[in-house]
């Protein structure tokens, strides 16, 4: 199965107090190039989410963005930390002792006392086996979309295939009689440009220039080029690279036949063929 290399998935978990907020966005990129936006309270997640992603993933440019938001609607724990109380009021009492004049602390002080109320904010280790099943959904979504974006990926590429194959399949028969033609027009070129040529030389000339003209080889190059990428993309997996050299092989071909051609619909043909390649090559780009 053909994998794209773009994608994007999102993934939220509620966890009371606070929420877990984990993005994932992919590009195409020669390899696997990866890039995290965590908050500072959790950036000890980052070797375990790097490590799944790497386990899932072999290209493109994905952007990791995790973060934390406090849920200001989450019922807030406001008991009181009974032993600060009583060490609070036990060092004011020695104060007024010493200063008889000094005034109580307020309502407001004590509440405002460092430590006063209980901190019911998650710590890093009770959120972390949430944030792993949170990584590991995103990149499932995200695998998710890359495959089905590789789906039309693949889809448009066999339809490309199908037509340079129709345009090889118009092209081969036509060769004999091109050559054929061309041979004799050269003949008679030859025989009227130099009157004192024997005629083994002009058959010579002819037939070494016929040579130069047949594609031949280059039309059955480009079938069996066709059905490597056909393969490759019923094989699936990482083929991005090898798809990729395909399309300059092709390439290379279409280029031979083009200024090979010794007739109008050939070069029509292999213009559209390059056409045809350049439309591929563009969305190889885009496969893992």
């Amino acid at each position: 199965m053909i994998h794209s290399m773009t994608g994007f998935a999102v993934q939220t978990r509620d966890l009371g107090p606070v929420s877990l907020h984990l993005e994932l966005r992919s590009v195409n990129s020669r390899y696997l190039d990866l890039s995290f936006r965590i908050v500072e309270d959790l950036r000890q997640a980052e070797p375990a989410i790097r490590e799944q992603i790497a386990a899932k993933l072999t290209r493109g440019k994905v952007e990791c963005r995790l973060n934390l938001h406090t849920n200001d609607a989450a019922p807030r724990s406001l008991a009181l930390n009974n032993a600060l109380l009583g060490q609070l009021a036990d060092a004011q009492a020695a104060v007024r002792r010493q200063f008889a004049d000094a005034q109580p602390l307020s309502v407001g002080e004590v509440l405002r006392w460092p430590g006063m109320l209980a901190d019911d904010s998650l710590a890093f280790e009770q959120m972390q086996p949430v944030i792993a099943e949170l990584a590991k959904a995103a990149l499932d979504e995200l695998v998710a979309t890359r495959r089905r974006e590789g789906d039309k990926l693949a889809a448009m590429i066999r339809e490309r295939v199908v037509r340079m194959r129709e345009l090889v399949a118009i092209a081969t028969p036509r060769m004999p009689a091109i050559v054929a033609e061309y041979q004799d027009k050269l003949t008679a070129r030859l025989r009227d440009a130099v009157a004192s040529l024997d005629e083994d030389r002009v058959r010579q000339e002819v037939a070494l220039f016929a040579q130069r003209i047949d594609v031949a080889e280059e039309l059955s190059r480009l079938a069996t080029h066709l059905d490597e990428v056909e393969r490759i993309l019923k094989a699936g997996g990482s083929a991005g690279k090898r798809l990729d050299f395909l399309m300059q092989e092709l390439n290379r071909e279409a280029n031979t036949l083009a200024s090979k051609s010794a007739a109008t619909d050939i070069t029509n043909i292999a213009m559209e063929l390059k056409v045809l390649i350049e439309q591929m090559r563009e969305q190889v780009q885009n496969i893992e």
